[in-house]
């Protein structure tokens, strides 16, 4: 957490004293930062909030692919060799602050700041990395497994001591469409987590670490040994 918040600093920093053409922008709960099909002219830098990627079949299926935090870039696959149209929809989960710049700004910066250069190359392969686990995740967990990862990851855990954390508002739909399963079935795991005290929720959720446990060890914890385990009372998806 540490090195992000020190690279996004660097980056805001490189952005300001690179003299591009930026603006920014204020995004709504629900607000699209662009749509499926837009022309891809420009990449966003998110300073706040979280948002979500988004992706329609033709058959008209909505299905989100990816969760945006401060620190992220989004819509960088407008940097392609060739400018086309979007394929997919970036929306604001929570209220949002990021900088628009445009994509020939953006592609000069790379070629004349070398300190850019690097940061946005080490975004791009940690972006790439995580997107891989998803993918292995999604391949190889169980549908519970995928929740937990999806909620303790909205939650940023990652560093010994840090607080519980309110993740920032999201549907039983929404969490159902990234781990690919029905909305039925998500109501059932959470309301498992929060008997076995891994999450809190009434209008918000609150995650604590100890829903590790159905990463790491596909088992609930020895006080709740009563109530059957995750994995002899879950279907396997």
């Amino acid at each position: 957490m540490a090195d992000r918040d020190k690279d996004g600093m660097d980056i805001l920093k490189l952005l300001a004293s690179a003299g591009i053409v930026r603006r920014i922008m204020q995004f709504e709960p629900k607000a699209a930062f662009f749509s499926q099909g837009d022309l891809a002219d420009s990449v966003f830098y998110l300073q706040k909030g979280r948002a979500k990627i988004t992706v329609v079949s033709i058959s008209g299926k909505e299905a989100t692919i990816r969760l945006i935090s401060a620190g992220d870039f989004v819509g960088e696959g407008a940097l392609a060799a060739v400018s086309g149209l979007r394929l997919s929809t970036a929306k604001a989960v929570s209220a949002c602050t990021a900088l628009k710049i445009k994509r020939s700004e953006m592609i000069r910066l790379m070629h004349d700041e070398r300190g850019f250069s690097e940061l946005f190359m080490k975004y791009l392969i940690e972006n790439s990395m995580r997107v891989q686990a998803d993918l292995v995740a999604q391949l190889f967990n169980s549908s519970e497994k995928r929740l937990a990862r999806i909620l303790l990851m909205m939650a940023e855990y990652g560093e010994p001591g840090e607080p519980i954390e309110f993740i920032p508002r999201i549907s039983q739909e929404t969490l159902a469409e990234m781990i690919g399963t029905t909305r039925s079935r998500v109501s059932f795991f959470m309301n498992r987590f929060r008997k076995l005290g891994f999450i809190e929720y009434k209008d918000r959720i609150r995650v604590h670490k100890s829903l590790l446990n159905v990463i790491l060890l596909d088992q609930t914890s020895e006080r709740h040994a009563k109530i059957p385990s995750l994995a002899a009372t879950t279907r396997r998806i």
